[in-house]
């Protein structure tokens, strides 16, 4: 297919069902927390207009959490068909792993899910918000262990290689490696953040369209509070990682920065753009900015670190992918922090929900948040090539013996798929933002017996509201 390799195919196949998979627990995990946070709000104060935003962004939870959840199963399977000599190798450490989410945070989930959903007036108040926080704990729970397992691969250690294939010696090692830590708290913070724009530019829309009311509001306020808060904070965490990742993976920080090599007593530049080749060995038409690439990464003047040269071509990453997915993933977050202060100026001058310009920035950065993990995810597995294990175990060596063929034919088959599964389930899932928050009288709304099966996407209704004024209209 296209003069791919078997290699090269089961990598974009794998690279294509993980970046659909990312995108629905990221937001999974940032709407667990913020229902919590309007199921908390509604019981202490009792304000309607977080009882409303709750049921509506829950419909929203449960059909993003369902498609999560099937788009999932598909990354467990690719590890014994198209990675079985990995799974063979390490399968000692990702079993375990991975056994410990089902275990964990998946039985969590499962067990408090449908009072979630569907107990809104079958139990207590206490008992449905100690539910609500149960399905965010376990939402967390999953990515500590997902993360764990993919961590480790980055930076492996509390293992032996016994006949060929990795034996766990401390568990602890294992699941608390180097970058761990910084994985998590990056992760966790990006899905946060991506979900405070996507309900963000959810209520920046509504306002731009006239329907200005409390609970739209509501929805953009406690969406700009939450920028303000965590992306200033994530850049500090991304420069921890940064650190981190610069101790214990260079080549990966090298290809990000596009340094190939040091220069006798003078610091790093950082460089802004440029165009990198592998084949020449240098970053053409470079923009950059002199020693600042040193203040950053060795936060001295004079400090340098090691370039691509200083590493073996067959152990560089692809340096124009990494180079350029980590400048995506800045440059969104820079527009991001402008957001959020742009938000809190015109909160101070009383403009924020009367600036059609500035809701109309709101609106269009919604996705952003998802491209910047995109972007970031690119970052980090991609250079960590040519390695599956970091040092221990090679891409090369990890994939099955199938032929390009067969993986070119399975590639399409899954393109095909999850356009059309997946697109259907973001195109129903926008609507439902596009109908708006509406009143939710609960003495009117009591639950009546239907022939609905219990399963989450049946939280969500079967179609918007014909009669919504935003039926109509498209996000």
């Amino acid at each position: 297919m296209f003069s791919l390799t078997a290699l090269e195919l089961a990598r974009i196949q794998f690279g294509f069902t993980i970046s659909f998979h990312i995108i629905f627990p990221a937001i999974t995990i940032g709407l667990a927390s913020y229902l919590a946070v309007l199921e908390g709000l509604w019981l202490w104060r009792k304000d309607p207009v977080y009882r409303d935003l709750y049921h509506f962004w829950s419909r929203i939870f449960a059909v993003n959490f369902a498609m999560g959840v099937v788009s999932g199963l598909v990354m467990a399977y690719q590890f014994g068909t198209n990675w079985s000599h990995y799974s063979a190798f390490a399968g000692s450490i990702t079993g375990p792993l991975l056994a410990y989410e089902v275990l964990t945070a998946f039985f969590l989930e499962a067990g408090f899910l449908g009072v979630m959903l569907f107990g809104w007036h079958k139990v207590g108040p206490g008992l449905h918000f100690f539910s609500t926080v149960m399905v965010a704990l376990g939402t967390l729970v999953s990515a500590t262990w997902i993360l764990a397992s993919n961590s480790w691969m980055q930076t492996p250690q509390g293992f032996e290689i016994v006949n060929n294939v990795v034996v766990p010696v401390n568990w602890i090692e294992v699941i608390f490696n180097p970058s761990f830590p910084y994985r998590l708290a990056h992760m966790t913070m990006a899905a946060f953040i991506s979900t405070a724009l996507f309900v963000g530019a959810s209520g920046a829309w509504h306002l731009l369209r006239g329907n200005d009311n409390p609970r739209v509001r509501t929805m953009l306020s406690m969406a700009l509070w939450m920028l303000l808060a965590a992306t200033p904070l994530q850049i500090a965490i991304g420069d921890m990682h940064g650190l981190n990742t610069l101790k214990h993976q260079p080549a990966k920080v090298a290809a990000m920065e596009g340094h190939w090599e040091n220069k006798p007593g003078e610091g790093v530049p950082l460089v802004l753009f440029g165009w990198p080749d592998m084949e020449a060995e240098t970053t053409r038409n470079a923009v950059e900015v002199p020693r600042l690439g040193s203040l950053i990464l060795t936060h001295s003047w004079d400090g340098q670190y090691q370039g691509l040269k200083e590493f073996a071509p067959e152990d560089r990453p692809n340096v124009l992918i990494v180079f350029w997915s980590f400048r995506v993933m800045v440059g969104l977050g820079m527009l991001m922090l402008l957001l959020a202060v742009l938000g809190a100026w015109l909160r101070w001058r009383k403009r924020l929900y009367g600036s059609r310009a500035f809701l109309r920035f709101a609106t269009w950065m919604g996705p952003s948040g998802l491209i910047a993990v995109l972007a970031g995810w690119f970052t980090t597995e991609v250079g960590r090539q040519p390695w599956i294990v970091y040092g221990v175990m090679r891409t090369k060596d990890a994939v099955s013996n199938h032929s390009a063929e067969v993986l070119g034919a399975t590639l399409v088959i899954f393109v095909i798929a999850y356009l059309a599964v997946f697109g259907i389930g973001v195109r129903y899932m926008l609507k439902l933002v596009g109908q708006g928050p509406q009143p939710h009288e609960d003495a009117n709304d009591a639950d009546v017996p239907t022939n609905r099966p219990a399963r989450p996407l049946s939280a969500a209704p079967d179609a918007p509201d014909a009669n919504s004024p935003t039926h109509h209209q498209e996000v």
